[in-house]
């Protein structure tokens, strides 16, 4: 039997360190979404695919390989064998993740793929359509939020701490940008799950929300 956190949110919201953060301290395996969404993102420039060249889109998704590892205790992105865990974070992936992750037939196979790394597994995973679409009947559906001002500064301190040199302006721009996107987008639409609790992390620490969702996972896992 399984147990499945599910946590959403916008970019920049602190959902990704906060995942791998509750992950560790309870135990349950962390799953980065975004990664493999932007793994996805760097083939297609590595490629030169364009998208709408379906029929090249289908031919990725048969053969790509994307690996989550733990190595010194550091989690590391491989697509198809090669560290690509600080490139899927650079300018040119930024600007075409939103569009890509919203194809429906990347979608749909992401979606698969995640199911299936989660079978049978106690697992907290992050995106913007877990607790809606990947896992509706999740044991734990948190949405986390944080105003765009705040989400870009954190972006912007993340991207100097991995040396990738993008502007506040920029960041924010974009942040505002995917924001629109997903939420009007009809593929993985991004909202919060009625059943989903909500924290505002704007002026909160990040120590302070993961104490917070533990405290819901301990008090969830009592029932």
């Amino acid at each position: 039997m399984s147990f499945v956190v599910a946590i959403d949110g916008p970019a920049g919201s602190g959902k990704g360190t906060i995942t791998k953060l509750v992950g560790e301290k309870m135990n349950l395996i962390s799953i980065d979404t975004g990664a493999m969404y932007r793994c996805l993102s760097l083939y297609i420039i590595k490629n030169n695919i364009k998208l709408d060249e379906i029929d090249r889109i289908e031919d990725m998704l048969k053969k790509v390989d994307i690996e989550l590892k733990k190595e010194n205790n550091t989690d590391v992105v491989y697509l198809d064998g090669e560290n690509v865990t600080k490139r899927i974070r650079e300018k040119d992936v930024n600007e075409i993740v939103s569009p890509v992750s919203h194809m429906s037939i990347i979608r749909e196979a992401m979606v698969d793929m995640q199911r299936k790394m989660s079978l049978g597994l106690d697992v907290i995973m992050e995106g913007r359509d877990i607790g809606t679409n990947v896992f509706p009947n999740a044991d734990v559906k948190i949405y986390l939020d944080a105003s765009a001002e705040e989400r870009a500064n954190r972006r912007l301190k993340q991207n100097k701490e991995k040396g990738i040199n993008v502007s506040y302006e920029e960041i924010l721009q974009n942040i505002k940008s995917r924001d629109e996107n997903d939420k009007a987008s009809s593929v993985g639409t991004f909202k919060r799950a009625e059943d989903a609790i909500y924290i505002d992390s704007t002026n909160l620490t990040i120590e302070e929300v993961t104490d917070k969702i533990i405290d819901i996972i301990k008090e969830k896992r009592k029932c």
